[in-house]
């Protein structure tokens, strides 16, 4: 079933608190910051997609070249919710999805492939827990795929997770880059 769960990696946020284009921000190592999200999700997943806004060709670039397939999504800019609809609506025949976001560079491929093995195994919703905090990537079974469908707004699946909390397997981690996002320079440090 494995073969069968696609990755999607939403990339399609404005990041207007960061100053500039954070997604193609190079960390220490010279690697644009999604890249190196798209680069975890994909040693994890095979199939991978990222979702992004029509102008951000120069992001689209980069994921193809490490072969994403990239969907871009005009509504996207509305939001979240957008974002992972148009990433489920392309892949209709997946079994489920890794959904991971681009602005995440510091997860661990092992908690990325954990997540995914809980889907495979069954699980109906699959997420990274440290310190007692549920994180990402968050894993969705095929059987959400209308709701997801459904979404909009920038608040992604929060209350889709919110209603079902009591399926949402959690792997204990003590991978941190499941809680550390990237939204200012300051993130990136330490």
């Amino acid at each position: 079933m494995t073969s069968n769960l696609v990755g999607l990696l939403l990339a399609a946020g404005r990041g207007t608190r960061f100053g500039s284009d954070k997604l193609l921000h190079p960390l220490p190592d010279g690697t644009p910051l999604a890249v190196a999200a798209a680069r975890t999700l994909q040693a994890a997943c095979p199939r991978c997609v990222a979702v992004l806004r029509p102008e951000q060709t120069g992001l689209a670039e980069c994921l193809t070249r490490e072969g994403l397939a990239v969907v871009f999504s005009p509504e996207a800019r509305a939001g979240m919710g957008h974002s992972l609809a148009a990433g489920v609506a392309t892949t209709p025949e997946a079994a489920g999805w890794l959904v991971t976001l681009a602005d995440m560079p510091f997860l661990r491929v092992d908690t990325v492939q954990a997540v995914m093995q809980a889907l495979a195994g069954g699980a109906a919703l699959a997420a990274p827990v440290c310190a007692g905090r549920r994180g990402h990537p968050v894993g969705f079974a095929a059987r959400w795929r209308d709701e997801l469908q459904g979404l909009t707004g920038d608040e992604g699946a929060r209350a889709l997770l919110g209603r079902h909390r009591a399926l949402i397997v959690g792997i204990e981690t003590d991978d941190a880059g499941v809680l550390r996002d990237v939204d200012v320079r300051e993130d990136l440090g330490g």
